[in-house]
């Protein structure tokens, strides 16, 4: 007998799982291009992965962090 498995719970405008747009900054846009790349892939449609991944980064709500650059100097050898 195979092990049931506890249902995942959705988003109630979009059906999504709301793991999928925890975190976004319009959870509308974000489950619009998720529906869309889903149809375009059941449909056998070219998806145009570096597109889909920069509006999914853009989406993203949480804030970067900038990286700090140091002027590192080698210390000098005396002799």
């Amino acid at each position: 007998m195979a092990r049931k498995m506890r249902r995942t719970p959705k988003d109630k405008k979009t059906g999504l799982p709301k793991k999928y747009l925890s975190g976004a900054k319009n959870r509308a846009a974000k489950a619009r291009e998720i529906k869309r790349t889903a149809a375009a892939y059941k449909a056998g449609e070219f998806i145009d992965i570096k597109a889909v991944s920069k509006s999914r980064t853009e989406q993203d709500g949480t804030k970067k962090k900038a990286t700090k650059r140091r002027n590192r100097k080698k210390p000098q050898r005396k002799g």
